[in-house]
């Protein structure tokens, strides 16, 4: 059995000299150069600084043939973006969410960004409708894509042009 707050030995003076110790002793160890695991997300260093949309759609789709998907992919992006660091956009496709038959990985893709791939979803039957929202990032006046790719391997893709603005005056 542990010790509690109130059994003779155990005081706070005690648990707070205890603590300051692993603090010193956590500062000596990064003093000293020890390393330790790396807390960054995902693995951007395969990309370069740039990467063209020819480039990353061949990198993500081996050059498979790409459809035409705009009577089953409603893309909603507004036409005018005020303000390029915050454009909302929402991609549903009308497609069944079946086990045989449904929509696995939704891709928006801006053409003109530094790396176009802004997200990519991945979705399961379980989902129940093929629907994702999420902001962009748009340094300038380009075309948005919203690729989906199906169970069985089909591409579908549609496409809407957002003009940037810089403070809604035109650009």
């Amino acid at each position: 059995m542990g010790r509690s707050w109130k059994e003779p030995g155990t005081t706070r003076r005690t648990v707070l000299r205890t603590m300051g110790g692993l603090g010193i002793a956590s500062l000596i160890g990064s003093a000293l150069g020890i390393p330790r695991p790396a807390a960054a997300q995902g693995n951007l260093a395969n990309l370069g600084p740039e990467e063209t949309v020819d480039v990353t759609m061949k990198r993500l789709f081996s050059g498979r043939a790409i459809k035409d998907g705009s009577s089953a992919i409603k893309i909603d992006l507004p036409l005018i973006a005020e303000n390029g660091a915050v454009v909302p956009v929402s991609v549903e496709v009308n497609a069944p969410m079946t086990p045989q038959s449904y929509v696995k990985n939704i891709y928006i893709v801006s053409d003109k960004n530094r790396r176009p791939l802004n997200a990519k979803f991945t979705l399961t039957p379980a989902t129940g409708q093929a629907f994702v929202g999420t902001n962009l990032r748009l340094g300038e006046t380009t075309d948005v894509r919203a690729v989906v790719e199906m169970s069985d391997g089909t591409l579908l893709q549609a496409t809407r042009e957002v003009k940037v603005t810089v403070g809604g005056c035109g650009g």
